[in-house]
């Protein structure tokens, strides 16, 4: 069966599509579930980020479009789209492991995405919908996305999201030792970006999440105070910087919240990055005076103005993945003929079987047993070259040099000499 990988990305696509196609963490194993019941679905993880929504399948010759199509029908957009890409085989292959190892974010590089493969690849394994190719494919993403950023310098610098708002807040507020952040969200994201204010020496950290528990427990490690969503009117004016990442499916920041906050601030400027996909700021909010609004979009320039200072340790890993996709090609084939192998050893087995206890049979009957031994050895060694004699002949007689070149290998003889003027 066919491996499949279907999505779209930041590369490929603009927030709002996107938006409209993003999993999110409370539909994710349901809409798991969906894909793998389709038919000629027979494995399936799903891949959901800010940056990316994406199916890795084995799927049927005849159900080649379903994971497109039930991806597309799901976010309300038409099969050829051209936002969408569909990869198959080694091109799969290579764009997982690509993902992995960083090369295909927005931040070349980036650690984060690894975490996030890791959680999708075992939700799939919970409920059944990964098997034997998805999980080793997944396991084999895992080896080259460490190897990756072992062994080259693309995660060397991290030009990281919270990096990104640093530079883009000293431009707004020069220094930023006096400043209050205020995080939405307690993912990885979050705590990564609260943890780098710290190191930084911002001034004061916010952090406000649905249940306040979480937000105490991610808070705890950078310093920051604990806030419910429920709070964030009443103390949004307080936040100089605001960065969120949350799983909402509306705004959890609207229009009305932030012109109170602006209000109470007396129309001192907040800087506010929105990491949601859907967004998590009202988009509206962009159009208020005094507030810098950024989108996971607009990080794309800054991010790759530090690119280039990376681009030879993507050289380096662009090479290692393709060392991956070539090892992982060269277990698909080993295991297509290992099933190979095991389908003629039973039947070999089988055959000689029947024709030991026909031989038995013949000997407790008064048979000569040397006469009864020649004739199974001459049975079996008959049924065995049958079917693969036949095959040559007709290769032969089609001209198909090919196949008697791989039966000379395949069986050890390598006479250079032989015109094809001899019968057997």
């Amino acid at each position: 069966m066919p491996l499949l990988a279907v999505g779209i990305s930041h590369h490929t696509a603009p927030l709002d599509i996107r938006e409209r196609l993003a999993i999110g963490e409370a539909e994710h194993e349901a809409g798991l579930r969906e894909l793998s019941s389709q038919p000629g679905v027979a494995e399936a993880v799903i891949v959901s980020t800010c940056n990316r929504t994406e199916i890795y399948a084995v799927v049927a010759e005849d159900a080649l479009s379903r994971p497109a199509q039930w991806l597309t029908t799901r976010g309300g957009l038409s099969m050829d789209d051209d936002h969408l890409y569909v990869y198959r085989g080694d091109d799969a292959v290579r764009h997982l492991f690509r993902v992995a190892s960083g090369l295909d974010s927005m931040v070349l590089g980036e650690p984060q995405i690894l975490g996030q493969l890791k959680k999708s690849w075992q939700l799939s394994r919970d409920i059944g919908a990964a098997g034997r190719l998805t999980d080793r494919l997944f396991q084999n993403a895992f080896a080259i996305g460490k190897n990756v950023r072992t062994h080259t310098g693309i995660g060397e610098h991290p030009v990281s999201v919270a990096y990104i708002a640093t530079v883009l807040a000293r431009q707004i507020f020069g220094a930023l030792g006096d400043k209050t952040v205020l995080l939405v969200g307690a993912g990885e994201m979050i705590e990564l970006c609260g943890r780098h204010f710290r190191e930084h020496g911002m001034g004061r950290l916010l952090i406000a999440n649905r249940t306040v528990s979480r937000a105490e427990r991610v808070g705890a490690g950078f310093g920051a105070q604990a806030l419910t969503l429920d709070d964030l009117p009443g103390r949004l004016h307080e936040a100089d910087i605001v960065i969120s990442s949350t799983a909402a499916t509306e705004p959890v920041l609207t229009t009305p919240m932030v012109q109170a906050a602006l209000r109470a601030r007396r129309r001192e400027p907040v800087f506010m990055i929105d990491l949601g996909v859907p967004r998590d700021v009202a988009p509206d909010v962009a159009d208020l005076n005094d507030v810098y609004l950024y989108t996971i979009d607009d990080l794309r320039q800054v991010a790759d103005e530090s690119q280039s200072r990376r681009q030879q340790a993507a050289d380096e890993a662009t090479d290692l993945v393709s060392q991956a996709v070539d090892e992982f090609r060269r277990w698909r084939l080993g295991r297509r003929a290992a099933s190979g192998l095991r389908r003629m050893r039973q039947g070999a087995e089988d055959h000689g079987t029947r024709l030991a206890e026909r031989a038995i049979n013949q000997v407790e009957a008064g048979a000569d047993p040397a006469e009864a031994i020649r004739q199974l050895s001459h049975a079996l060694t008959r049924n065995i070259l049958h079917g693969p004699s036949t095959r040559l002949r007709q290769a032969a007689e089609e001209g198909q040099d090919d196949v008697l070149k791989a039966a000379d290998w395949l069986f050890g003889h390598h006479d250079d000499n032989d015109d094809g003027s001899s019968e057997t």
